[in-house]
């Protein structure tokens, strides 16, 4: 009977167990069909109030609200930036729109190109008399190119703001993994292919160095000038070349050196910049709190507007964001599988008469980014005219793809190029002769039981690795020379896994002309024939809108009395500004160790490149301990 007893227990448990998981699916499925339809009701006249949260990315990843709860953290908030783009072109013409209120308190970053487009729309904004406010209460470099556009930038006088300029340090590991006795087998193309260089050294190349000192000086001098030109009166001089005589002549009131700089209009609290907001979108009628105004949330006004568009013939625009990899990844991933198979099943839509493809990506995966060429080379085929658009990064495999376009358009802060390729391969042989294992047997011929990863390589694989990295880089460079009218050796010149910004690359020929995505459709349809206003925009495997907002809220509530791993929802003190780098750079040594661990094959992949910065989450923290606990822990 005791035996009974305990089994009947341990069912019933198993039981209760299961209908507790059940029940949790039910709820999660609840909530995520309520929020997919937000209600367009709740726009109303007053500001446009946008909560910029976390990042601006290309293309945003879904939410798992599963993953969420047992990670105990809430995902990083993103805003596709065409989304922010188009909610602030439509507000300029709306007129239940008084003024627009951008919240920056918790903005992390974005790149330069989504940036400037997005300080570009709410210029847009200000010229239909309508007035564009920013507040935070620490301001960076991401926050200051938003808010240079902005009538009037408030800060928290507890706050203030600085400009770091681009730049910082990359990590080397080559020491670390000599003292772990493992052997870095490396194998690349071009002079300037320094994604390889953390492993094998303990400081970047003279190579490397001269290309970054070009790289950033040029994303340096473009995001100066188009901030001087969008705020005349900043004086960005003073903040740069001496912050600490900028900083003690307010006697370290950051804030009111801000503010005397010309960083800031006004200092006020979140009631102050309230008031303010309610003096010019009217007051609130339902809540009577402290500095309340009437205003629109950015989630119900999007779904308000709809996606837009236009109407007529179809032109499709597949995006290509994060970075390229084998498989069904994404979206905020670039699977190969996936972008292919989007594009196999759009071959066949007659009604598609032009196709852009959208680039914001550093590269990866030379098979996934060749995968996703020929399928592009497919509409080419059909003669269907191809425009690439690029984004903040289109380099390595993000150029790969570009090499089946009829035209490729780019920014001036685009960063592009590094036409090289390599492939990293760790060994093990010294380390484990440290711990007691050998490795010996037979081999009928010198490939047998190659690549042997405890007893190293043999001089033949070696050779032959390096010669399939070399032709690979061949018919990279071929690929180029091709699509750009160019010979092969005027190719290698330029190439050499070199990184340009798009000002150069436009005058080397790697880019035909400037232009933002809207130009390059503009282009398609030119050449598809068709009148301006009767095509229409439509992004392949875009879902609806990503409503995550009561997802969102549902994990916050249940994992509320855990302390968030991650600073995008910490406080926005320049102190906060700060443990976000932490962060970054944690999130640098995972990505770092994934692709001396985890790379598959053969890479076109940028490392130079700066690509969208976010912290470390729960999971990601999870698979660093993994990666490098076993290697400490001998």
């Amino acid at each position: 009977m005791s035996f009974i007893g305990k089994a009947w227990k341990v069912i019933v448990g198993i039981k209760d167990a299961l209908v507790l998981v059940f029940m949790l699916l039910f709820f999660v499925a609840l909530f995520s069909l309520l929020s997919a339809t937000p209600n367009p009701g709740q726009v109303r006249d007053g500001a446009l109030y946008i909560d910029l949260s976390g990042f601006v990315v290309e293309e945003a990843s879904p939410v798992d609200p599963i993953a969420a709860l047992l990670s105990g953290q809430a995902p990083p908030v993103e805003h596709q930036a065409r989304d922010l783009v188009r909610a602030l072109d439509e507000a300029a013409g709306d007129d239940r729109i008084k003024a627009v209120v951008i919240d920056m308190t918790t903005f992390v970053g974005g790149g330069q190109v989504h940036m400037q487009a997005i300080g570009e729309a709410m210029d847009r904004v200000r010229k239909a008399d309508k007035p564009v406010l920013t507040y935070a209460i620490a301001y960076g470099d991401d926050h200051m190119h938003l808010a240079a556009h902005a009538s009037e930038v408030w800060a928290d006088p507890l706050g203030g703001a600085v400009i770091a300029g681009p730049g910082g340090s990359n990590l080397y590991y080559a020491q670390l993994l000599d003292n772990l006795s493992i052997n870095t087998r490396v194998y690349r193309v071009g002079e300037f292919k320094s994604a390889v260089e953390p492993y094998i050294l303990n400081g970047p190349s003279e190579a490397a160095k001269e290309n970054r000192a070009a790289l950033y000086g040029a994303l340096w001098e473009e995001w100066q000038a188009n901030v001087k030109k969008a705020r005349p009166e900043i004086d960005i001089a003073r903040v740069t070349t001496d912050p600490v005589g900028w900083v003690e002549a307010s006697s370290g009131d950051l804030a009111e050196a801000a503010l005397a700089a010309g960083l800031v209009d006004k200092l006020g609290d979140k009631v102050d910049f309230g008031k303010r907001v309610a003096e010019l979108a009217g007051e609130d009628g339902w809540n009577e709190a402290p500095g309340a105004y009437a205003k629109s949330d950015l989630t119900p006004y999007l779904a308000d507007i709809g996606p837009g568009g236009g109407s007529g013939a179809t032109i499709a625009v597949v995006t290509v964001a994060g970075t390229i990899v084998d498989g069904e990844a994404g979206p905020g991933t670039a699977g190969g599988d996936r972008i292919a198979g989007l594009l196999n099943d759009a071959l066949s839509d007659d009604d598609i008469k032009g196709l852009v493809v959208r680039v914001d990506s550093p590269g990866g995966s030379v098979l996934a980014s060749e995968e996703i060429r020929r399928a592009i080379q497919r509409f080419r085929d059909k003669d269907v005219p191809v425009a690439v658009s690029f984004a903040n990064v289109a380099a390595s495999g993000g150029y790969w793809v570009a090499t089946s376009s009829d035209r490729i358009f780019a920014q001036p802060e685009t960063i592009t190029g590094s036409i090289g390729v390599f492939a990293v391969l760790p060994t093990f042989e010294d380390a484990s002769k440290e711990v007691g294992i050998t490795a010996d047997g037979y081999r009928t011929t010198p490939l047998s039981g190659q690549p042997d990863i405890v007893a190293g390589l043999t001089p033949e694989v070696d050779a032959i690795l390096q010669a399939s990295v070399t032709d690979t880089y061949s018919d990279f460079l071929s690929r180029v020379a091709e699509a750009r009218g160019k010979t092969v050796a005027d190719v290698d010149t330029i190439a050499q896994g070199r990184v340009w910004d798009g000002g150069t690359a436009r005058q080397l020929g790697l880019v035909d002309q400037f232009g933002g995505i809207e130009d390059a459709l503009a282009w398609v349809a030119g050449e598809a024939e068709i009148e301006e206003g009767e095509w229409k925009a439509r992004y392949l495997g875009a879902a609806q809108a990503n409503y995550d907002s009561l997802i969102r809220q549902l994990v916050v509530s249940a994992i509320a009395p855990v302390p968030a791993a991650s600073t995008q929802s910490s406080g926005g003190d320049l102190f906060a500004l700060a443990a976000r780098q932490r962060e970054v750079v944690l999130g640098q040594v995972l990505r770092d160790a994934q692709l001396l661990a985890g790379t598959r094959g053969v890479q076109a992949y940028c490392l130079e490149c700066p690509t969208e910065v976010r912290p470390l989450t729960a999971s990601e923290s999870s698979t660093l301990m993994q990666l490098f606990g076993g290697w400490f822990a001998r």
